[in-house]
């Protein structure tokens, strides 16, 4: 197979392959046919179709591209840490086919020129779908509202805080009144910052044993509550992110009982590892929300399965070398994960942690959900798909990630899942012919 990236109106045909079909959990080995970057025949329809290209899938699973709520692009930036171009190729290496990017840039995305600047670069430098998420507030300061109908005209798909709080109330509040008026949707990640204060890692007892400062679980559910109740006061569309906690689960539940509009995601690392990460203080796992206790990652696997955590997501944070070498405390928060979001989702499923389907539906169809979007293999729909070999393994290390962050979470060790194509709309974004 060739290089497609510059032949528009090529056909493939992919066969072989065993399709995550709309509306159902199992998988069926049929064929798919491509054509101007939509999918025009699936199954039986599409065995007999000539086209200019075949890709044999034999023994791999074709799913939907993966959908991204939240992936650091570094870009706008100084371009240590990676920019749209290194960063959306290691999304597609990872089955990625849209992203939505931080409002965390800099300068950071609080004006429409900044969202204009993304999308311009992601036109010229990135093989996948860049969806920008814009700043609840002016430098996401907290302080002063950002332009939230400039932000939505320019692109925006949401307005959100990235990783920093909003300390006063009666600014949380009128940024989700301004939002639910231009029917937005908005992305908090919930934290009280005055009880986070200086903690680094979950106040329990890896923390009181390597005498960390510690960040507790109050600090997360606070926020959520306050964040419930001003989404029900006000109606607007909320999207809880990076959940951490057992009780964020149960809280999220209830409020969707008494009818609250509220989604929730949850990073990929929360659901595979806990604070006993951190008792090497190997700084990779300075993250924030920090990993905390085996009963919160046990609650989040169950809020996954059963459907009180919409999305999946990689929470990308590539750093250059230097931010994750220093005492603990003092390293800058994050992981390069998102070429390993999916193998490590499939270590769940070999566990017996979570099944196939729900892992799947929790990087595609929910995450596509939030954003208004679909995330399919019908007849009609984009030709966004992510082939992957899941009994096939590959292993991270320095010489192997795409990504310019190089603390993937697990280096070194053969990870299940190897995908061999990617397509966003038709074009290849990681297969065959991409270096």
């Amino acid at each position: 197979m060739t290089d497609r990236n510059n032949t528009p109106g090529a056909s493939l045909k992919i066969i072989n392959g065993r399709l995550v079909l709309p509306g159902s959990d199992e998988l069926t080995e049929a064929a798919v046919v491509i054509t101007d970057g939509v999918i025009s025949a699936v199954g039986k329809a599409a065995e007999t179709v000539n086209t200019d290209e075949i890709f044999d899938a034999a023994g791999s699973i074709v799913a939907p591209g993966l959908v991204d709520l939240c992936c650091n692009l570094r870009e706008p930036g100084n371009g240590q840490k990676g920019n749209i171009a290194s960063e959306t190729r290691a999304a597609a290496r990872g089955g990625f086919t849209t992203v939505c990017a931080s409002p965390e840039t800099s300068p950071v995305n609080d004006s429409g020129a900044v969202t204009h600047l993304i999308r311009d670069g992601a036109h010229a430098r990135s093989p996948i779908r860049v969806l920008p998420v814009g700043a609840v507030t002016r430098g996401l300061e907290g302080e002063l509202l950002s332009d939230m109908a400039g932000l939505s005209s320019a692109g925006c798909v949401a307005l959100g805080n990235g990783g920093r709080g909003v300390r006063n109330a009666r600014i949380l509040r009128r940024c989700m009144a301004y939002a639910k008026t231009f029917g937005l949707t908005v992305m908090f990640s919930p934290e009280n910052q005055a009880l986070a204060a200086d903690g680094y890692a979950h106040d329990g007892l890896v923390a009181s044993r390597l005498g960390l400062l510690g960040i507790p679980e109050v600090a997360e559910t606070a926020s959520v509550m306050e964040m419930l109740l001003l989404a029900e006061e006000t109606g607007v569309r909320l999207h809880l992110s990076q959940l951490s906690s057992a009780r964020s689960v149960e809280m999220v539940a209830d409020a969707r009982r008494r009818g609250i509009a509220v989604t929730t995601d949850v990073a990929m690392h929360q659901l595979l590892f806990t604070e006993d990460a951190l008792s090497g203080f190997d700084s990779r796992f300075h993250v924030r929300p920090p990993l905390r206790a085996e009963s919160d990652r046990q609650a989040l696997l169950a809020g996954v399965r059963e459907g009180v955590i919409d999305a999946i997501v990689s929470q990308h944070q590539p750093h250059d070398s230097a931010a994750k070498q220093a005492p603990l405390g003092a390293t800058e928060p994050g992981l390069s994960t998102i070429e390993s979001t999916l193998s490590m989702g499939l270590m769940l499923v070999a566990r017996g942690e979570l099944t196939r389907p729900a892992l799947l539906r929790a990087m595609t169809t929910g995450p596509a959900a939030i954003l208004g979007r679909s995330a399919s293999l019908a007849q009609g729909e984009a030709a966004d798909l992510c082939i992957f070999d899941p009994g096939a393994t590959w292993t991270p290390g320095e010489n192997s990630l795409v990504s310019a962050g190089r603390h993937a979470p697990i280096v070194d060790e053969a990870l299940p899942g190897v995908v061999k194509l990617t397509l966003c709309e038709g074009r290849v974004a990681w297969g065959p012919g991409v270096l």
